[in-house]
């Protein structure tokens, strides 16, 4: 039964990795430079972990990207 657990765990956590990945790739391919992409080390340490995806801190030019990026262009909101 505790193999089982640990076996979850392991898969929700690199499940949670991978979805960084693909963020940090995404956002590096928009120019989007977010250097404090990562896990919450907290949300690792529960039982079972329940990894939530920390964006961290970044520079105003930084939020005005992804504002941006986010935002729908105006030629759409017609």
């Amino acid at each position: 039964m505790k193999e089982d657990i640990t076996k979850a765990s392991t898969g929700t956590i690199g499940a949670a990795q991978e979805a960084v990945a693909e963020l940090r790739e995404a956002l590096a391919s928009a120019g989007i430079p977010l250097p404090s992409l990562g896990l919450d080390v907290v949300t690792l340490a529960a039982d079972p972990p329940r990894p939530l995806v920390e964006l961290g801190c970044c520079t105003v030019e930084t939020a005005r990207l992804l504002a941006a990026a986010v935002l729908p262009r105006e030629e759409s909101r017609s």
